[in-house]
């Protein structure tokens, strides 16, 4: 049986040492031609599997990368962990993902069982701060990148999106079709994306005092599409006459479920309340009145955290780098009509 047969079998069928046999194996160079293509017919003959875990035991080093995001029902964090796994896939290792769920205990949880696993690599978006225990994967050999985040001494790698610009672009856009009273949706978590796009948001108001307005913050319990929906009532509970006009979301989940939730109340999305998500996944220009959306550029992010791991990895001598990659608003019909047009003769229903 397959099970059975060891690497010292393989080496006696085909004539050679184990060390060949390992050789052909980790597909190291030096190895000629006709060896190891008798180690191949071997191997074939034998149905030999390589023990992986034993191998592991011995390097103390497994081929493994986690990528631990804040919510895997999230597209955007998927479409981050492809982005990783097409380059780490490309050097032969494997990627797991595993999910937070916005939870820093959780979050601890898994970074102990990773370490205890020696897995080669963690790309990480963090709840909370993360320094610390970023040093103790340090410690253990486990390279660690910061992925949709940034630590700001430069003590890691990092790949992060200018949040706070996403911010402003997506209240610019708000503004510029004349909603005045706009709401921010975020939630009770301590990510840093959400809190740097809200200081986009502020900033877009401050930069533009002069038209009056205000901004409003809500807070749901998560961002998720059951958060959006939340996010909806707070809004249809405020008095008609101090309620805001328009939307600008966390995430597109949330923008997502204030648009069923709106729309379910009769609410005309974008003439009675115009809406902005952030992520850009591929539901939000498939939804049913498509939502306009500040684009991160998903799979680079992925791509770019995956190749400085190997960088790390693979080079004792590597300096940490910090990559910021913008982002492009994306707009659609939930937010294409202006509120002042409206305002001066459109019906409202």
């Amino acid at each position: 049986m397959a099970s059975s047969v060891s690497i010292k079998d393989v080496a006696a069928r085909a004539g050679v040492s184990v060390g060949t046999v390992s050789n052909v194996l980790n597909r190291t160079d030096g190895v000629r031609t006709e060896t190891r293509a008798r180690v191949e017919a071997a191997i074939t003959e034998l149905h030999f599997v390589r023990n992986e875990s034993a191998r592991q035991l011995r390097s103390r080093r497994s081929r493994i990368v986690a990528v631990l995001v804040l919510d895997v029902t999230n597209p955007f964090f998927t479409e981050v962990a492809s982005g990783a796994e097409e380059v780490l896939g490309g050097a032969g290792l494997s990627v797991v993902l595993c999910n937070s769920d916005t939870d820093e205990v959780r979050q601890s949880r898994y970074l102990q069982l990773l370490t205890e696993q020696r897995v080669q690599g963690i790309l990480i978006v963090p709840v909370g701060p993360i320094a610390k225990q970023v040093t103790q994967l340090r410690r253990h050999g486990i390279s660690t990148v910061l992925l949709d985040s940034k630590m700001m001494d430069g003590a890691a790698c990092s790949v992060s999106v200018n949040d706070v610009d996403g911010g402003y672009r997506a209240i610019q856009h708000l503004l510029d079709m004349g909603h005045r009273r706009i709401a921010f949706v975020g939630g009770k978590g301590r990510e840093s994306q959400v809190a740097d796009r809200a200081k986009g948001a502020h900033l877009a108001f401050l930069h533009h005092r002069g038209t009056g307005g205000e901004l409003l913050s809500l807070t749901v319990r998560s961002l998720t599409i059951s958060g959006g929906c939340e996010a909806a009532t707070q809004v249809l509970e405020i008095p008609a006459e101090h309620r805001p006009t328009a939307a600008f979301c966390s995430n597109d989940l949330i923008a997502l479920g204030m648009l069923r939730e709106l729309s379910s109340h009769g609410v005309a999305v974008p003439d009675d309340f115009a809406i902005v998500g952030y992520d850009d996944i591929d539901y939000a220009g498939a939804a049913s009145v498509p939502l306009s959306s500040v684009r991160q550029p998903a799979r680079e992010l992925g791509r770019i955290a995956a190749e400085l791991l190997l960088e790390e990895a693979g080079d004792r001598e590597h300096h940490h780098r910090q990559a910021v990659l913008e982002t492009e608003l994306v707009v659609r019909e939930s937010s294409a009509t202006s509120h002042t047009s409206r305002r001066r003769g459109a019906p409202k229903r």
